[in-house]
């Protein structure tokens, strides 16, 4: 069985991030979502609210776990029994983080990444622009996968 993580903060998760998701489940078997849980980072959702949101929305779907962790993101990998670590890059400076990152935890952890370039009529939407138009309260539901309910 392949099995993936797609770790993030996913705050909050959005149409970028239910992107790599599905095309993932196109050479996987199962992806974790996994919900990093970094202290340093000033987050909008706490992380049990962004684990019951992305949950919610893969309730039916089998193939889909989410869980939050704390950690390497390598020892998240192996908890789940994952081989693999599947990112999403949006610009050339995603890129070269993620090639770092990947090459670290294949020496480490023989866990290869798996890239996925996204699509270009998503490269604009990021986490951190939608936490900006919700700040100042926008509407932000073009940004989110449908069904998302953000719960206010």
């Amino acid at each position: 069985m392949k099995k993936a993580i797609f770790p993030g903060t996913f705050d909050p998760f959005t149409i970028g991030h239910f992107s790599v998701v599905k095309r993932a489940l196109t050479f996987m078997d199962e992806v974790v979502i996994g919900i990093g849980i970094n202290d340093s980072k000033r987050t909008w959702f706490p992380t049990e609210k962004r684990v019951e949101m992305i949950s919610r929305l893969y309730a039916d779907e089998p193939r889909i776990k989410v869980a939050a962790y704390s950690g390497l993101t390598i020892d998240f990998a192996r908890e789940c029994g994952a081989q693999f670590i599947v990112r999403g890059i949006r610009t050339v400076r995603d890129f070269e983080y993620e090639e770092t990152i990947a090459d670290i935890n294949r020496k480490m952890a023989g866990i290869e990444t798996i890239l996925l370039f996204t699509e270009p009529e998503l490269t604009s939407v990021s986490s951190t622009i939608v936490r900006e138009l919700l700040q100042f309260g926008k509407d932000v539901s073009p940004f989110l996968p449908e069904g998302m309910d953000l719960g206010d």
